[in-house]
């Protein structure tokens, strides 16, 4: 398997960051690691293993990031006005600069007339990133498997909202989208998965409230609840992708 690594300063976020590359062609894959996760976890917690056939068939490239959580979900005791601008950093960091670099290294690899379009992957509080990113930005993003997300701000936010906040908050900002906003096709024109147990330490409401929402703004996301068995952990995450990925590639 083919890997990459590159450390590159980010004027968004004003500090260094690092992403590491699994692949030598095929789909581009943003993976975002679990809460306060960095960019080696998609390794180090043997995703590769998991992604080794696609990975090493030319499939998929996949792009594993850095979070900046500590700084903005996870420290709940700090400024949630500055925590959530902290987070829009990021977001442009991921939107404005490493997409492009995506889309350089997509180019190179698949030819000039490449599909540009990139697959989010993430789980626990990278799935909650990832199917924003999904949601947010679907110019960019034509896909998502969000696994054992929370998909309110709630979770890093508590009461505090603000226009940033609510933008950054799925549950919210799809429930309000006019069932004819231009995004819904853009929605629909990819494929997206959503997924959670319902067994210890999952989180199983928010996803509930999304089911809910993408059926009323005929959004098709794949929303799938798994039994009282399935916990919130890597074993089960490492059957979802095997199980998901496949349909997620396919081309329609």
């Amino acid at each position: 398997m083919e890997m990459q690594y590159f450390k590159e300063y980010s004027p968004a976020l004003n500090r260094d960051m690092e992403c590491k590359v699994y692949g030598h062609a095929g789909k581009p894959v943003l993976f975002i690691p679990c809460q306060d996760g960095r960019f080696f976890d998609f390794e180090n917690f043997k995703m590769t293993d998991v992604w080794s056939p696609w990975i090493e068939a030319g499939q998929v490239m996949v792009f594993s990031i850095d979070t900046i959580d500590k700084e903005t979900w996870s420290d709940t005791w700090g400024n949630a006005e500055w925590r959530i601008d902290r987070y829009e950093q990021w977001i442009t960091y991921i939107t404005r600069e490493l997409v492009p670099s995506i889309h350089a290294m997509v180019r190179d690899r698949n030819g000039e007339d490449a599909d540009l379009g990139i697959l989010t992957f993430g789980c626990s509080l990278g799935a909650t990133h990832a199917a924003n990113l999904f949601f947010r930005f679907p110019e960019l993003f034509d896909g998502t498997l969000a696994l054992s997300g929370i998909f309110t701000s709630e979770y890093g936010f508590g009461t505090f909202m603000n226009e940033k906040v609510y933008m950054n908050s799925p549950v919210h900002y799809l429930a309000n989208m006019p069932e004819d906003h231009p995004y819904i096709p853009m929605y629909n024109r990819g494929r997206s998965v959503i997924c959670v147990g319902q067994g210890p330490w999952e989180v199983p409401d928010s996803t509930r409230q999304m089911a809910d929402i993408l059926q009323r703004k005929g959004i098709h996301t794949w929303v799938d609840f798994w039994g009282y068995d399935c916990a919130h952990d890597w074993n089960w995450w490492y059957r979802q992708v095997v199980y998901f990925l496949p349909w997620l590639l396919r081309q329609r």
